[in-house]
């Protein structure tokens, strides 16, 4: 019997913790998070300790990756947004490296559980959402009216925004984990074929293995923008809140 495609993303107990009846075990997806916080605080406590007047090559990397996420807060938030600079950095490099890591032949991709993408998404919008009632009040329930929309579209226009707000969380979610996991099952399928093919055709699936995974370190990439774009678009709503339909999608 040929083994799924999913069972790559199958997660096993490997040291069971759980105390009080709370579930806490440790996996490898818990390790994988582990490994990625760890490598990145490495890579800027590193570039940071080596700082010079003449930038070495690590502190080039660090500079081009400080700059890349400021200028996508100044784009989508404006230089109000650069408070929050420490948090979507925090974000943006968990989930590229998270991304990548993913594509290492052994490892884990942890941004291909659901529950893992929907903490963050869930998390980014709730944090909009208390950020915009405590600076504006009630008066950020405007959100929820277009500019220029006339008093007789109201009734209409409220309830396809609200909606519209709603599924924020849920599609940020979705985005990232579905993009991860089909390129995983993608790969899967193809080394499989590739293996059954033999040495007559299976060198066609494992050349297309090859490119498909050059593919994914750009989607990696992508994602973890995307992610990164639209946390900062609905905390840009929340800080700006008149300025949320230049900004929005």
């Amino acid at each position: 019997m040929e083994e799924s495609p999913l069972h790559a993303f199958e997660l096993h107990e490997l040291i069971p913790l759980v105390p009080a009846g709370i579930d806490i075990s440790i996996n490898k997806a818990v390790i994988l998070m582990w490994v990625v916080v760890g490598l990145v605080a490495v890579l800027m406590i590193s570039a940071a300790a080596a700082r010079k007047l003449v930038p070495g090559k690590l502190q080039n990397l660090a500079e081009l990756i400080v700059e890349f996420i400021r200028g996508i807060i100044l784009d989508t938030m404006g230089e109000p947004g650069m408070k929050y600079f420490p948090l979507i950095a925090t974000l943006f490099l968990f989930i590229l490296f998270a991304n990548l890591i993913g594509l290492i032949p052994g490892s884990y991709t942890v941004t291909s559980q659901i529950i893992v993408t929907a903490v963050f998404a869930v998390g980014m919008y709730g944090l909009s959402i208390v950020l915009g009632f405590s600076l504006h009040g009630a008066k950020f329930l405007g959100i929820l009216v277009p500019p220029g929309t006339p008093g007789w579209l109201l009734p209409l226009m409220i309830p396809i925004e609200l909606i519209s707000q709603l599924a924020r969380p849920i599609s940020l979610a979705v985005r990232l984990f579905a993009n991860m996991t089909a390129g995983h099952v993608i790969l899967g399928v193809l080394f499989g074929l590739a293996i059954s093919g033999g040495l007559l055709i299976g060198w066609l699936p494992f050349a297309f293995t090859i490119a498909m995974n050059g593919l994914e370190v750009g989607i990696a990439f992508i994602q973890a923008y995307i992610f990164t774009v639209l946390s900062c678009v609905y905390l840009g709503d929340a800080v700006t809140l008149h300025g949320h339909s230049e900004h929005a999608h």
